[in-house]
């Protein structure tokens, strides 16, 4: 390659900034759609399938995951709205820039090394998943150990890890995009492969008493396939809740939520709790249940790649991967943005490449998915207590009489009382779960009261309340900076033109909403067909899926391509 077309494609990556150290500008704010579909496409993904179907091996009863996940979901929906919503509208920054106002430079550094290392372990997962996905027709044997067995499970690996790779360095909106084509489709497989397995027990369905029965036999049955004891309601209603504790008790969410126009976009995160996980968890467990029914294995022995396969054939690979890429992509987009904290100078684009490589080598290892649960766990619990640290100082600080940004304000590197809190608060969890007092799932809300009482009682006597006067800040948000809103002109708006009247747009929009009726009318046509002729119909479904799949895909694009377009062009 030339030095021109170097120097070129550098500056085109350049360009693809996002205010990473700095308050993203009114006239950057996103709509609400692209928080809907990116919230759809994370958590309606490959690992649904995984955390369904270990709800199953855990012997979970029926009523408990139904209203546990009930609970849970809506506690981690309020939590987004408001914990962390409400600071990332206020300040538009990301939580990785916005800590160093708060905790300073050290302090920052190793949250965000921490940070990013646990979010590239993450993303692996579901690179891992997307692979296992990939490795059915190629023959690959299922990889459920804790390192693969199979050199060519690699091979795969390091090409879907390069594709995602290359999808977050495109940012924001291209990520947005992506969800936004591939989560209704996503969530309808979730449901269409469901659907289509529960003639497997044998049973026809024919009311919702008939429906229970065959949950409580064959699905959430209360007993555990490998003898353990079976989790609680509680334990799953927890479970849901400090799934994803890092992005919202612990604010890593700050990322997404500084595009917001107001902080009631936080119950966009509604879309990818209920749909992703209520949903998607109860339907990844009816096809996980039933796929082990078929081939007569325990559950614990199938990866997601066979149980989609088995529900809905090369639709069901094809879902495992796009469910994989699309919660990856916005986590590794996340690691790059809070290496990008502490690699001063560096372009996001470089960071998140180097933070994907990383990521990919990871995922080489399927320990990433068979130990999912407890990592998500313990990784929300390792980097909360710093959100608890950010809360308290921006929201209750001001009401006792301390000082906001004091660190900063005192150009201190240290903030002690902020690394003290946290790590006494990770202590004392480990010592409670170790010593069998709390599970943990239940740690979260003892670790969050703690770190937030430490921390407000050891500024007290560190500093936080002897401030210079004069003090002034030195990495400003959106409430310290005056932004302009841009100007609007009232004749262009009037005169602006109706998306609604290009048709191509029309048509591709018509044709996409009709692709997905067709794969659902599919999947309800082998249900009702039930145990008559069961294996025909599901062969059948296999086959003839994929068509509407492919005109979805193509259609949906264009549609919201030009959408997209057409609502910058009338901007």
């Amino acid at each position: 390659m030339s030095e021109a077309k170097t120097i070129k494609a550098v500056e085109a990556l350049d360009s693809l900034y996002e205010f990473e150290r700095e308050p993203v500008t009114e006239d950057k704010l996103q709509p609400g759609r692209y928080f809907a579909g990116l919230f759809a496409g994370e958590h309606v993904a490959g690992t649904e399938f995984v955390i369904g179907a270990t709800f199953v091996s855990w012997g979970v009863n029926a009523f408990d995951i139904f209203v546990g996940l009930l609970l849970g979901n809506l506690m981690a929906v309020l939590t987004w709205t408001f914990i962390c919503a409400p600071i990332a509208v206020r300040t538009r920054l990301t939580l990785y820039w916005f800590l160093r106002k708060v905790a300073g430079p050290i302090v920052t550094t190793i949250y965000n090394v921490c940070n990013a290392f646990l979010f590239c372990i993450l993303a692996g997962c579901m690179i891992t998943v997307s692979a296992s996905a990939v490795r059915v027709p190629l023959g690959i044997p299922p990889q459920t150990q804790w390192i693969p067995t199979d050199f060519r499970f690699v091979l795969v690996v390091l090409v879907v890890g390069a594709v995602v790779v290359a999808l977050a360095i495109l940012g924001f909106k291209r990520l947005s995009q992506f969800s936004v084509v591939c989560s209704p489709w996503m969530f309808l497989m979730f449901i269409a492969g469901a659907i289509a397995l529960i003639p497997t027990a044998g049973v026809d369905i024919h009311s919702w008493n008939d429906f229970w029965q065959v949950a409580t036999k064959y699905i959430w049955t209360g007993v555990s396939p490998s003898g353990e004891k079976p989790i609680s309601l509680w334990h799953v209603a927890a479970f849901a809740w400090i799934c994803n504790l890092a992005m919202h008790g612990g604010m890593s969410d700050m990322a997404i939520f500084r595009y917001a126009r107001s902080s009631a976009y936080g119950l966009y995160s509604a879309f990818g709790m209920f749909l992703g996980h209520y949903l998607a968890w109860i339907c990844a467990g009816v096809m996980g249940a039933m796929a082990a029914l078929m081939l007569k294995k325990n559950i614990a022995e199938l990866d997601s790649g066979a149980v989609a396969t088995m529900a809905l054939g090369l639709s069901g690979i094809l879902a495992v991967i796009l469910a994989g890429w699309t919660t990856s992509n916005p986590t590794l987009y996340r690691a790059g943005l809070a290496l990008q904290a502490v690699t001063p100078g560096w372009p996001r684009w470089l960071v998140t490449l180097i933070a994907g490589t990383v990521t990919t080598i990871i995922a080489c290892s399927p320990f990433v998915f068979t130990k999912l649960l407890n990592f998500v766990g313990i990784y929300g619990l390792l980097l909360m207590p710093l959100g608890a640290v950010a809360f308290t100082e921006y929201w209750i600080f001001p009401k006792i009489g301390l000082t906001r940004y004091w660190i900063e304000k005192k150009k201190m590197d240290m903030n002690w009382p902020a690394l003290l809190s946290w790590v006494i608060s990770i202590a004392v969890a480990i010592v409670l779960e170790r010593a069998g007092i709390l599970h943990l799932f239940f740690l979260f809300i003892p670790v969050w009261i703690m770190t937030s009482v430490l921390y407000i009682v050891l500024s007290m006597f560190m500093g936080a309340r002897d401030v210079p006067a004069d003090a002034t800040e030195t990495i400003l948000t959106a409430e310290s900076k005056k932004i302009q809103k841009p100007t609007t002109n009232k004749e262009a708006e009037k005169v602006a033109k109706n998306p609604l009247n290009d048709p191509v747009l029309v048509i591709s929009g018509i044709l996409a909403g009709l692709s997905l009726v067709v794969c659902l009318v599919l999947s309800i046509w082998v249900f009702v067909k039930g145990t008559n002729g069961f294996t025909e119909n599901l062969n059948y479904l296999y086959r003839v899926l994929i068509y509407p799949t492919v005109v979805y895909f193509i259609t949906g694009t264009i549609f919201v391509i030009r959408w997209d377009r057409e609502k910058e062009e009338n901007a």
